[in-house]
């Protein structure tokens, strides 16, 4: 560890264990979603599965509450529901991410982990730094144990980018097929297309330029994130597109982040199905996990939104957070994504909900499951949000004040038959149909606690409480 990363290590520990102690002085600070230790968290990294062990990585600026010089934070759990802080394993202190340790992945193979990302030099000077005064590169790092990391490798430098690309290239995603290693990088064109790289490797070290991948008409002008996979036998390509045309449906964001369903290795504007459709998700991963399950968690966040949000954590000296892990599975021709079945380990007592009960008191993090019959549904958190299915629109509208400047999202839904709410002490995300639609988004209350009230035709359901994950420092 060189002289500079003991100094900056020095400095995390000190603000780290300040907030550690300070954590229950602050109302907004989250009970079964991850969250920075202080400071700006964006991005998850390197998610994986790893000799026992499930490890979430994420884009942190401990220095910075608003976003600064980027490291990697590291949890990890044997259970989803039980976390410990590994600290800080990737550090912006060599010539090749002296200015951000960016967005990456992990490659969890026999006893070693992988991990690739990138790395981020911003030149001094009257740059763009889109098309010129920024050098980003791919960098490899290995560990036996998943917590200490070796020496950087750059396996990709800048100057074997393809020529038709800015300076835009970043966020490898690494993953393991037929034999052979495969990586997707998000890219911006010089004509202002988004697109994806591919890259293949026999032995992870040399990489070469495998084709790229975009829409025929462009769809944005940056793919950020990208991700690719199989479910359930179909191909998916994920990505988060930067300046596509907001709609008054779909698109409402500033940026994106959906899918594609890859058809003979083609892909449609047309096709790409959102994520998620609340005000608060952009850069998602997913991996696979022991047991088969391919596992989604994204940064409950946006970008370059500063106009329309205004998080009200700042004064608590963080912001930001993680959804929680999501289990994806495709049917009727799209993906459907359903918090894990571990997160029930948290529910402590229930209470029945139906037509003679539409009214309860909370106090706290909760979890809801309704199921419909028929007919419109509105269900409202006091002072907090109001979700309505009316006409074949479903609409999140939240509370001016617990808003925060977030005001409305809306969904085509033809009917919603059951709806899965999982509130936090900030945070809310809302599974409909099974996930076939999902809103997710940060809210600031007034006061802990609220009346959840019930308007529908005919429901049946139930109401936990949920007790906080443990979250302890390594």
């Amino acid at each position: 560890m060189s002289t500079l990363t003991k100094v900056l290590a020095e400095e995390i520990r000190k603000i780290e264990e300040t907030k550690f102690m300070e954590r229950d002085l602050f109302p907004h600070r989250l009970t079964h979603h991850l969250m920075p230790p202080a400071g700006w968290l964006n991005d998850p990294n390197g998610l994986c599965y790893y000799k026992g062990r499930y490890h979430v990585f994420f884009q942190y600026s401990p220095f910075e509450v608003k976003g600064g010089l980027k490291f990697w934070g590291h949890y990890s759990s044997e259970d989803l529901v039980s976390w410990r802080y590994e600290g800080v394993p990737l550090y912006p202190d060599s010539p090749m991410d002296c200015h951000g340790v960016y967005s990456g992945s992990a490659l969890a193979e026999k006893d070693t982990m992988h991990l690739f990302y990138t790395g981020n030099v911003k030149l001094d000077g009257d740059y763009d730094y889109i098309n010129n005064g920024r050098i980003t590169s791919t960098i490899h790092v290995e560990s036996t144990d998943g917590i200490r990391f070796g020496v950087k490798e750059e396996v990709i430098p800048a100057s074997q980018y393809p020529e038709d690309y800015t300076c835009h290239i970043r966020d490898p995603k690494v993953w393991k097929e037929h034999d052979q290693y495969h990586m997707v990088l998000g890219g911006r064109k010089k004509n202002d297309q988004g697109a994806v790289l591919f890259y293949r490797s026999e032995d992870l070290k040399k990489w070469e330029f495998d084709g790229e991948l975009t829409t025929e008409k462009p769809f944005g002008y940056m793919w950020e994130c990208p991700d690719v996979f199989e479910l359930d036998g179909q191909k998916i390509l994920s990505v988060s597109p930067q300046g596509v045309k907001r709609e008054k449906y779909r698109y409402q964001n500033i940026y994106l982040s959906g899918y594609f369903v890859m058809k003979e290795e083609k892909v449609q504007a047309e096709d790409f199905c959102e994520w998620d459709m609340g005000f608060d998700f952009y850069a998602p991963q997913t991996f696979l996990d022991q047991k088969g399950r391919r596992l989604l968690i994204g940064w409950m966040g946006m970008p370059d939104a500063d106009e329309e949000y205004q998080n009200r954590t700042l004064e608590e000296g963080w912001q930001h957070c993680l959804t929680v892990p999501r289990e994806l599975r495709y049917q009727n021709g799209k993906i459907y994504q359903y918090p894990v079945e571990e997160l029930m380990n948290l529910r402590r007592w229930e209470k029945k909900l139906s037509q003679e009960d539409r009214e309860v008191e909370i106090e706290g993090a909760f979890d809801l499951e309704l199921q419909l019959e028929k007919g419109s549904v509105k269900v409202v958190l006091t002072d907090v949000f109001t979700l309505e299915h009316k006409d074949g629109i479903l609409t999140l509208t939240m509370n001016e004040e617990a808003g925060a400047g977030r005001s409305s999202r809306n969904a085509c839904v033809e009917q919603v038959k059951d709806i899965r709410i999982l509130a936090d002490t900030s945070a809310v995300e809302i599974y409909v149909n099974q996930g076939e639609v999902v809103f997710s988004s940060r809210f600031y209350g007034k006061t802990p606690v609220h009346t959840l009230k019930i308007e529908a035709e005919e429901f049946r359901g139930g109401f936990w409480k949920l007790e906080k994950m443990k979250i302890i420092k390594a």
